[in-house]
């Protein structure tokens, strides 16, 4: 009873209420950022070249591990499934959200700048727990968001990528019993090593490992568009066909190709989700629109470059996406028909890769909301013992199948989003004004520096007096 109540609960919140309320946060601040997600792109590129202020957290770094937490094995199976279910279409959709969700991930990671923190170790962090008792004033919806991010985050998701990534061997001939046990501890010990150096060993990690499998994936998928170079014009039209089958859309919404496609690209990228925030935090740069603007190309990244290189492997193929096949089976039998075994051990180091970077950037962000919670920089046995409970839970989740906790980190994270869409809503203002002060001193010839006066938080915010 438990497991159905959870299902539908986590049914209508991600077909209905959310989707319209994420839809609609994307489109507001596209308007009030008058289109800052394309205006503003070439000075994201630039901005994220730019090394840490005093050699704190590079924009670059905070971005890898964003990208870390939103590039996971849903942009395998996930698009896969979209494609099977919903039809080709559902890339063109995809597209669209994620050009409308730049705008709100440019928003909310701006709003985490402005009001972060300093950690007590020469750094910073912050995030909506931050953002909201600071501007709202509410300590209880703050503390409340934090206990819901690491219950979905630490716990919840990363008990699935555990899962996920050492069942992505089940295939193969040498998995047995013992398999999930050997895999689950060879697993935590990597992870381990990881989060037990800090925050800084962790960016560093994934600062390395995301370029390297994601440029390894897209060079994969530009391969298969060259050797099948004669498909994609035909491909490119049939997205374009089926996206605007508006007869086949109302016939029946919820199983359409725009439904699948706003799902994937509103779930994949998690713009407007509020776990972003909590890496972009931790930059140390000079403006807070620097971060809001690097953090809005981990949505594009996640989207527009890995969802749509997973999208053209599988339809250049020739394999024709089918309800039968939907997941990482349709992935596996679109590379392996053209590169044999090959293909098939491509996918499943791919999912390694991209649940081990997302184990890594799910517990970045835990890390700060548990600091929060404590009201204080935490103390050395208490973050040893926080980082233990992370390592058992990927140990954990190794040997386990969480269909039941996978619902319920999707239901908590919906809850997150309902208390961070309203504020960050409610606090456009500040990013507005900190946009307009940045414009401005670009105009003037300047590096942009941020004074709290000048966008009238003075003595509201503890990092930019």
């Amino acid at each position: 009873m438990l497991a159905q109540l959870i299902a539908t609960l986590n049914g209508w919140l991600y077909t209905y209420i959310l989707v319209i309320l994420l839809i609609g946060a994307g489109l507001y601040f596209t308007v009030r950022t008058r289109f800052a997600q394309f205006r503003m792109l070439g000075e994201a590129f630039r901005v994220v070249r730019e090394k840490g202020e005093n050699g704190g957290v590079s924009s670059f770094q905070a971005l890898m591990v964003s990208t870390a937490s939103r590039v996971g094995t849903g942009n395998i199976a996930g698009v896969s499934a979209a494609l099977c279910l919903g039809g080709v279409g559902a890339v063109f959709w995809m597209w669209v959200i994620a050009l409308l969700g730049g705008a709100s991930a440019f928003v909310e990671s701006t709003l985490a700048q402005i009001y972060k923190v300093h950690d007590g170790r020469g750094g910073s962090r912050g995030g909506p727990a931050y953002y909201i008792q600071a501007a709202v004033g509410s300590r209880g919806l703050a503390a409340l968001f934090a206990v819901l991010l690491i219950l979905t985050y630490m716990v919840g998701f990363n008990l699935v990528a555990s899962f996920n990534l050492v069942d992505s061997f089940a295939g193969y001939g040498f998995f047995d019993s013992r398999t999930p046990l050997i895999a689950g501890a060879v697993l935590a010990v990597v992870t381990a090593f990881c989060i037990f150096g800090g925050g800084k060993r962790l960016t560093a990690v994934t600062g390395v490992l995301v370029p390297v499998m994601g440029g390894a994936y897209v060079l994969m998928a530009l391969v298969m568009i060259v050797l099948h170079l004669e498909l994609v014009p035909g491909v490119l039209a049939a997205i374009f066909e089926n996206a605007f089958d508006f007869q086949a859309i109302f016939g029946g919404f919820t199983g359409s190709a725009m439904m699948y496609g706003f799902k994937r690209g509103l779930f994949s990228n998690e713009a407007g989700m509020g776990s972003a925030p909590n890496a972009a935090a931790a930059a140390s740069v000079s403006h807070p629109v620097k971060q809001g603007l690097a953090q809005m190309l981990s949505v594009f990244i996640d989207t527009l470059l890995i969802c749509s290189a997973t999208a053209f492997l599988c339809l250049c193929s020739g394999v024709e996406p089918d309800a039968a096949l939907k997941g990482v089976p349709y992935v596996q039998a679109a590379l392996a028909g053209t590169f044999g075994n090959f293909g098939r051990w491509f996918v499943t180091g791919a999912m390694l890769l991209f649940a081990f970077t997302t184990i890594l950037g799910n517990y970045y962000y835990c890390e700060s909301n548990f600091q929060y919670l404590l009201r204080r920089d935490a103390k050395r046995w208490e973050l040893t013992v926080f980082r233990l409970a992370a390592v058992y839970v990927v140990f954990l989740g190794a040997r386990m199948d969480f269909s039941l906790v996978w619902d319920l980190a999707d239901v908590l994270m919906g809850c997150m989003a309902l208390i961070n869409l309203p504020v960050i809503w409610k606090l456009a203002g500040p990013v507005l004004a900190a946009m307009g002060d940045y414009t401005q001193q670009k105009k003037l010839g300047r590096d942009p520096v941020l004074r709290a006066a000048n966008i009238g938080l003075e003595g509201q915010t503890e990092y930019w007096q």
